[in-house]
This record gives structure tokens, sequence and C-alpha cells, in this order.
């Protein structure tokens, strides 16, 4: 029987803000119109760089996995800067949007666009987790 350890604080925020990150990426990321008559345009994370901070999401997810799957000795890459990369391009691949909307920023509000800003925490979430995985000691 192989013994499981428990996961600890730094893995549960990893995990909670990839899939805060993953369910702003389904939600969309910027609206422009929809008031006296214009048709609504709506952009979701798909349509740009939220690709990115998705797949962030994804292997961070994948890498909290990892270690349990692997068997019982531990995993090089289970580490705080393994996590931090990840929270890094999913911060990142919510930053890019914002050059997207220079021209029209009103379509970025937390009222219309509010898939980015659950992203952007989500990204923080998961940055946080990796510090905390940075602080654990090491596993042998």
């Amino acid at each position: 029987m192989v013994h499981r350890r428990p996961l600890g604080n730094g893995r549960r925020l990893a995990i909670v803000g990839s899939i805060l990150v993953m369910i702003g990426c389904l939600l969309p990321w910027y609206v422009l119109g929809g008031d006296g008559g214009l048709p609504q345009q709506v952009y979701r994370a798909f349509d740009g760089s939220g690709i990115v901070s998705f797949l962030a999401a994804l292997a961070t997810l994948a890498l909290v996995v990892l270690p349990y799957a692997a068997g019982p000795r531990p995993v090089s890459i289970d580490r705080g800067l393994a996590y931090g990369l990840l929270a890094i391009a999913a911060l990142v691949g919510v930053a890019l949007w914002l050059p997207n909307v220079i021209e029209a920023p009103e379509g970025l509000l937390p009222d219309r666009a509010y898939g980015w800003w659950i992203s952007a925490i989500g990204g923080i979430v998961m940055a946080r987790g990796a510090f905390e995985v940075s602080q654990e000691p090491a596993r042998r």
C-alpha cells in the first residue's frame, strides 16, 4: 500500500486558482455594444492570449496530480518554481489581453468582462499557491 501524503495549502491554492482561471476563460473577457440597439460583441479568452492562461491552469492541475500518479517517490518537477512559472504564464495570458482593449476600455469593466476579472483573480491565487509551495520543506 502506497502512503499518500497530505495535499498542503499551497497545492490547494493552486487548484482553486487554476479552477478560477478555467471558469473565467469560459466567460466573456470583453464586451462591447448592446446599448441603444447596437449588437453586442462578446470576446472570450480563446479569441486571444487567454488560451495561455487556460493551458497554464490545466498544466497546474496536472502538476498537482502528478506526484500521486507517479508512485511513492517524490517527483522532481513538483516544486515551487514550476508552480510559479505556470502562475506567471496564467497572469501573462491575462495581461496580454489589455493591449487589445486600449481603444475602448469600457468593454473591460467588471460588469461586462467578468471572465477576465475572474481569471486575473485566479492567476493571483495561483501565484500565492506557488509561494506557499516554495516555502514547504523539500520532500524526500
